[in-house]
């Protein structure tokens, strides 16, 4: 059983939400670029921190609390990415560019507020969750933004005006990212409740 000293004051890793980089629509750029930046900052925690990809075998993840969501509704994502923090001196916090709750969220809150429970879903809308390292992200990730373009290359929606993220082996492996098949990619494939159990 962990024991958490309430009286430690959790200490934001990045910067306040309005001055992230952040493009709508491009998540898994979103958190990748936060990760660059706790690990250029906050060396000395970014060994608790890692990406997190939600998405099933469906491609459908409801998640409430979204700054697309209307009223109590979820946004039912194809996937989407957000960053955990597993505070060694207290409860784990998330950070989600995309949410309506407070940034950083107690993953307590997170978890009753944005993803709730499988148990009243359809099982096609159950998620899971791949877990991967911060510096395993930075290191493997890359994104040719190919996924954002229609049929005729035309953006789906703006990119980010940044140069593309790769790496010496790959222009463009989010897919492997994105599957939840823990037999392919990087980091360890968790169900909701093992997800909440293990870093809770």
């Amino acid at each position: 059983m962990n024991t958490h000293d309430s009286s430690q004051e959790y200490v934001l890793i990045t910067p306040p939400k309005e001055y992230c980089v952040y493009t709508s629509c491009y998540c898994e750029e979103n958190i990748w670029k936060l990760c660059e930046y706790i690990k250029a900052h906050n060396q000395h925690c970014i060994q608790d921190v890692y990406a997190v990809f939600i998405s099933n075998e469906r491609r459908l993840i409801p998640i409430w609390k979204q700054q697309a969501s209307h009223g109590d509704q979820p946004v039912v994502w194809d996937y989407h990415v957000i960053l955990l923090h597993n505070w060694k001196k207290g409860e784990s916090y998330i950070y989600d560019l995309d949410t309506v709750l407070p940034f950083p969220c107690p993953l307590s809150s997170y978890e009753e507020e944005a993803l709730r429970s499988d148990k009243h879903l359809k099982k096609c809308y159950w998620r899971k969750f791949r877990v991967i390292p911060a510096e395993t992200y930075l290191s493997n990730f890359a994104s040719n933004r190919s996924h954002m373009k229609d049929e005729v290359g035309h953006w789906k929606k703006p990119p980010p005006s940044y140069p593309c993220i790769e790496t010496t082996e790959s222009k463009m492996n989010l897919e492997d990212f994105i599957s939840m098949d823990a037999q392919v990619g990087w980091g360890k494939v968790y169900n909701l409740l093992e997800f909440v159990h293990f870093n809770g």
